[in-house]
């Protein structure tokens, strides 16, 4: 049996003394939050790497979605989304105020299927909010003529997009404002952080004051909260910047060699390669005939304390709190997909193991 655990995914970390030396800088200072200097110098590289102005570093993702949706100024009505994604895509819709709309995924890459959701818009619809699940881009051209046609905002939550590009830009730059995630589980993590990237300078204004009380100094100009992040997460995120290009590329070895060994398995679907898509390889999804199969795979690789993810699970339209729209490819794809280990410093002969449990009880 494996002796050590293997999860699904495992954080980056980079050479201590590469952190500490970040962390000198802080001590020695003493500015500790409140834009110091390593955060001003995360905004700046993270902006110039991904190609995008208007970049606002902040606590994590799910802030990043809540600040975007009050930048905006939606205060009510309705937001069209996907049910395939973190709950967090749908929490902060609810959080503030607003409801999510459920339109179902297409089930070639699990984004929101841009072609049903003009049946959905009605005359509370404020928003659309899909999401770039894996990495993979949403329908973004075919979003944004309905958003225009319908005078709606979008919102990305790009949380999974780190890295990813599309016709050469990346996936950040699309929508009124994209999310990030900079999670630890995250290609790129900051251990706890999140981003907005947006795209009007006044919305990036509204945004910029929420996110710090709504106020500047001692004049204060409108409702805000508590969106900063600090400089031992800056530190963090500038000791990890130098190491993307390794990241992602160790990532794509492993990525390789798992769709190496599932080729020609007729029990196995993997996402579908998109064109003009510069991938991240942020994860490695793959959905199988039935829950059965899956549940069964799930017992015999932990009989080797190798553990997947039911990523994503449930839908999201059955969740408890939510009285959300019937969504069959949701509902089924999250019935039968998995996310396999795959992080930096995985051992191949362990992806060797993976796939021979997995093709002996498809």
């Amino acid at each position: 049996m494996q002796t050590e655990r293997i999860n699904v995914t495992k954080s980056f970390l980079p050479p201590l003394a590469e952190y500490e030396r970040y962390v000198e800088a802080v001590f020695k200072n003493c500015h500790l939050t409140n834009n110091g200097p390593l955060l001003k110098e995360l905004e700046v590289k993270l902006s110039d790497y991904l190609g995008v102005h208007n970049f606002q570093y902040v606590t994590n993702g799910t802030i990043a979605l809540q600040l975007a949706i009050k930048a905006l100024g939606i205060e009510d009505g309705e937001i069209i989304t996907t049910p395939f994604s973190y709950v967090a895509t749908t929490s902060s819709i609810l959080w503030e105020k607003c409801k999510p709309v459920f339109v179902d995924i297409e089930t070639d890459n699990f984004t929101l299927d841009a072609d049903k959701i003009e049946q959905a818009i009605t005359d509370k619809t404020r928003a659309i909010m899909p999401v770039h699940v894996f990495g993979y881009v949403c329908n973004v051209e075919e979003i944004d003529k309905i958003a225009k046609k319908h005078n709606l905002k979008v919102i990305y939550d790009a949380a999974h997009s780190f890295g990813s590009k599309y016709k050469g830009k990346s996936l950040v730059s699309y929508g009124d404002i994209s999310t990030l995630s900079f999670h630890s589980t995250k290609l790129f993590h900051t251990v706890e952080g999140g981003a907005c990237i947006v795209k009007d300078d006044e919305v990036n204004k509204r945004l910029s004051l929420a996110k710090s009380f709504g106020h500047i100094g001692d004049e204060h100009f409108a409702l805000g909260i508590n969106g900063k992040q600090s400089e031992m997460h800056a530190a963090m995120g500038l000791a990890n910047f130098p190491h993307i290009k390794r990241i992602i590329a160790e990532r794509k070895e492993l990525s390789n060699i798992y769709d190496e060994e599932f080729a020609g398995c007729s029990g196995i679907q993997r996402p579908k390669k998109q064109k003009d898509l510069e991938y991240n390889y942020a994860y490695f999804p793959i959905v199988v005939k039935s829950e059965e199969v899956l549940l069964k795979i799930f017992e015999e690789l932990s009989k080797e304390n190798i553990y997947p993810r039911r990523y994503f699970y449930p839908t999201l339209n059955k969740l408890p709190y939510v009285n959300g729209e019937s969504c069959p490819n949701s509902e089924d794809i999250t019935s039968r997909i998995m996310c396999l280990p795959l992080f930096v410093g995985l051992n191949k002969d362990i992806v060797y193991k993976i796939t021979k449990i997995i093709k002996e009880n498809l």
